[in-house]
């Protein structure tokens, strides 16, 4: 054998032994470069609008849960607050007078009904008036019935409102304080609609009263007629004052609800952290007069973050959750980050795209998709928060 084809066995040897030994390291591992890290990131809107006193963080500051990070003008909705004081402290002076009322026209329609029986003369001259009255007191019930109807309407709407966000708070899709307005204002509704609703019950005890009324007048025994109705009338005018001071209670409640979200809105005046992060994209400024929902900033939690890797189709067969993967980062020449397959996504990223391919056109040409896997770090390898959301890194999960 010539020294030639010794040497062409030799290189076709190595060359064997390199492709085995290349096979026997890779074998069990799957890996792409299409990844890079993930994170949330939440804008940070306000609640309410107004002019802007003070932004308190800047660009790329790392703040705390709860920290404040800009102050509205709180004049408007303090005096909102004030307003709103007010109102619930006339409402329950009225509930109460209308309460301390009800002993009283129980002794004063008892008393009336030996008075009556003088002033028969008197009740036959104000048929008139009796008429005008009832009239009156049916426009008032007219009038009552359809607020009633148009409260009605709204204190569902709100109440519908409230369970649609209440699902949405479940799932952490909307901020607590979304909610809780949402709430409040269901409350001021469906006092509102008690108030109308205990209206309309005065106006119907109103009317009774004025037919009541008007019959004794038109009695052909005055005195028999007069005696019988101050009788007949007399649990009417309790009905009636039970029905105000009803109203009066309704009123105090929707004042408190109205007291809760004047309280709310000064609250929101300040905006605060909703959790730690770091701030970016801030555009406000102050001075800046900005309007409810308005986005001001966004906030990013690093301790929150996790890579998506989008692997070939191919490379998922003996993929699992749980497996284990090594994170190189190209930003930091290839430092390498452990953590392990959290799950794998239910389709592929073409499907999740804004315009899904559709192969139904006759033109199909097959290409090998790739499927997103979320691979979470395992906790205190990244002290000094050096990964951002967007970095390539290179995945390798090991399958065996």
């Amino acid at each position: 054998m010539s020294s030639r084809v010794r040497i062409i066995a030799a290189v076709a040897v190595v060359v064997l032994l390199g492709v085995g030994v290349w096979f026997w390291l890779t074998r069990g591992r799957e890996s792409t470069d299409d990844a890079q890290v993930d994170a949330y990131v939440t804008p940070i809107g306000s609640r309410v609008g107004g002019t802007v006193l003070r932004v308190a963080v800047g660009d790329n500051q790392q703040v705390e849960a709860g920290a404040v990070l800009v102050e509205i003008d709180p004049r408007d909705y303090q005096v909102a607050v004030e307003r709103a004081r007010a109102e619930l402290a006339n409402a329950e002076a009225d509930s109460a007078a209308a309460e301390a009322n009800l002993p009283i026209s129980k002794t004063s329609t008892t008393n009336s009904v030996a008075a009556a029986r003088g002033g028969v003369d008197r009740a036959r001259s104000s048929v008139i008036e009796a008429e005008h009255g009832l009239e009156a007191a049916k426009a008032r019930l007219q009038t009552a019935q359809a607020r009633k109807r148009e409260l009605d309407a709204t204190a569902a709407k709100d109440a519908k409102d409230v369970e649609r966000l209440k699902g949405l708070l479940a799932k952490d899709e909307i901020p607590r304080q979304q909610f809780d307005t949402a709430l409040a204002q269901s409350e001021s509704s469906r006092a509102a609609a008690d108030s109308a609703s205990s209206q309309v019950h005065e106006a119907e005890a109103a009317i009774r009263v004025a037919e009541s009324r008007l019959a004794s007048t038109h009695g052909g025994e005055a005195v028999a007629n007069a005696e019988l109705s101050t009788a007949q009338t007399a649990p009417e005018q309790m009905a009636i004052a039970r029905a105000r001071a009803a109203s009066a209670m309704a009123k105090v409640k929707q004042a408190e609800a109205n007291l809760k979200q004047a309280e709310l809105n000064l609250e929101y005046t300040t905006v605060k952290a909703p959790f730690k992060g770091m701030v970016s994209r801030k555009s406000v400024q102050p001075g800046q007069v900005i309007q409810p929902g308005q986005p001001m900033m966004a906030i990013i939690p690093l301790e929150q973050i996790w890579v998506t890797a989008n692997f070939k189709e191919t490379q998922l067969e003996n993929m699992r959750p749980g497996q284990r993967v090594v994170v190189n980062v190209d930003a930091y020449g290839g430092h390498r980050f452990e953590g392990k397959v959290e799950s794998i996504a239910p389709a592929t990223g073409a499907r999740f795209s804004l315009l899904p391919p559709e192969n139904a056109s006759g033109n199909f040409v097959k290409v090998v998709q790739r499927v997103p896997v979320k691979i979470v770090l395992n906790a205190g390898q990244d002290s000094e928060r050096l990964l951002r959301p967007g970095m390539s890194v290179t995945p390798t999960v090991y399958t065996r």
